[in-house]
């Protein structure tokens, strides 16, 4: 991986995003989300223990195990606070905790997804573009902003068709923040703490759907 032109910082948070080689669809099923969405749940560890590979063939009772002690160890490499996954990108919005905490935390997750792929599919060379993006949120409204068009992503490409399909968008943070449960990875905390309720949250977030589908028609103007 690249070496970075500016480092990224301890306890900054971050939108860090990356897409496929020629935007080549690399999630086109279920299992494949599924398996990038472990890779993320696994990595933001320090120091897992084995690769994925070799946990992968674990019985589930000893996967369940070394996840837990992973969780009881609370010592992570990133904070996820909102995440999306789509057919040929991904958007993550992390704090980093550990010093090139985000740097091994990507380069775990591509290396490993790419190793799958290209077995799967059997090709060679890189899967996701090189170096990944990543952006300092520099204040409050940066984040919220940020976290929101995370969240909208499915809606506004048209990949679910309503704002209730988007709550039950697996491959989505935004299911966590609706569902009165969050799945035990995604801290929520940061982000509810700006608004009352999730009620109120997703009113925030909703609203805006109509404004960003315009923002898509110029993206490419917009960013990098």
């Amino acid at each position: 991986m690249p070496i970075r032109k500016y480092p990224l910082v301890n306890d900054q948070i971050y939108h860090v995003y990356n897409r496929s080689v020629a935007q080549q669809p690399i999630f086109r099923n279920k299992r494949e989300y599924n398996i990038f969405l472990n890779l993320i749940v696994y990595y933001k560890f320090v120091s897992p223990p084995m690769r994925f590979s070799f946990l992968s063939r674990l019985d589930k009772e000893e996967k369940a195990m070394l996840i837990e002690n992973l969780y009881k160890s609370n010592n992570n490499l990133v904070n996820i606070y909102a995440f999306c996954l789509m057919p040929n990108h991904y958007h993550l919005l992390l704090r980093q905790k550990q010093e090139k905490g985000i740097m091994n935390f990507i380069r775990l997750i591509q290396n490993s997804y790419a190793h799958y792929l290209n077995i799967k599919i059997k090709r060679f060379g890189s899967v996701f573009q090189s170096p990944f993006k990543a952006k300092r949120v520099e204040n409050d409204e940066q984040f919220l902003h940020i976290a929101r068009y995370i969240h909208l992503n499915p809606l506004t490409t048209y990949l679910v068709g309503s704002p209730k399909d988007l709550e039950s968008y697996e491959w989505c943070s935004f299911k966590d923040y609706s569902e009165e449960k969050s799945r035990k990875w995604v801290d929520t905390s940061f982000l509810m703490a700006f608004h009352k309720d999730k009620e109120k949250l997703k009113k925030f977030t909703i609203d805006q759907v109509d404004y960003q589908r315009k923002l898509e028609k110029i993206k490419h103007l917009l960013i990098d």
